[in-house]
């Protein structure tokens, strides 16, 4: 997601990462794909993994668009905007796929998708348009590498899951990219 989305930048938010910003990415995007497939659950290539390749390109596309319109608008507006165009759509698909009995559903998944849809989805926009619009598409894009280790600690302080050694190897090598990332240059127009 990180290199799509610097790669949307380029495209649509008129921004030009330098040769090493772009370096960083790969590296540290590479560190992390070969993370996710040392693991155990790693599997071969299925259909699947095209609907998430086709969701990397539209987040990618979504969030250079965002930045970009963020820059002339505060990012809380812009997230608002999308949720007005975008809720018949949902509506639509949300009556298609509705359960017969919405009784069998437990408290807790609708709680759950309460969070995911107020605060994961719309009120962290407000935060990260704003900082797409202050320090550029590209450069926020790229924090996304983290977001693997980040969800590992989320893991362990939650569901009592262990973290590796291997595991803390890995993020301390993208850590290492993405401050090195954060200081290549990225030119707007």
């Amino acid at each position: 997601m990180p290199l799509a989305t610097a790669g949307a930048a380029a495209l649509v938010a008129h921004e030009r990462p330098s040769a090493g910003f772009w370096i960083a990415s790969l590296v540290g995007a590479a560190i992390v794909i070969i993370f996710v497939l040392s693991r155990p659950q790693a599997r071969t290539f299925a259909i699947g993994d095209l609907f998430l390749f086709g969701t990397v390109l539209a987040g990618a596309f979504g969030y250079a668009l965002s930045g970009r319109v963020s820059m002339t608008m505060p990012g809380w507006e812009v997230v608002s905007w999308q949720v007005v165009a975008f809720l018949p759509f949902s509506l639509v698909a949300a009556f298609l796929l509705r359960p017969h009995d919405f009784s069998v559903i437990p408290v807790k998944a609708w709680l759950g998708l309460a969070y995911v849809g107020l605060v994961s989805q719309f009120f962290a926009f407000f935060v990260f348009n704003a900082a797409m619009a202050m320090t550029g598409v590209a450069r926020i894009g790229q924090l996304m590498l983290l977001q693997p280790f980040v969800i590992v600690v989320l893991a362990a302080l939650i569901d009592g899951e262990p973290i590796e050694v291997a595991t803390l190897a890995y993020a301390a090598a993208v850590v290492a990219t993405v401050l090195v990332g954060q200081r290549m240059p990225v030119r707007r127009r």
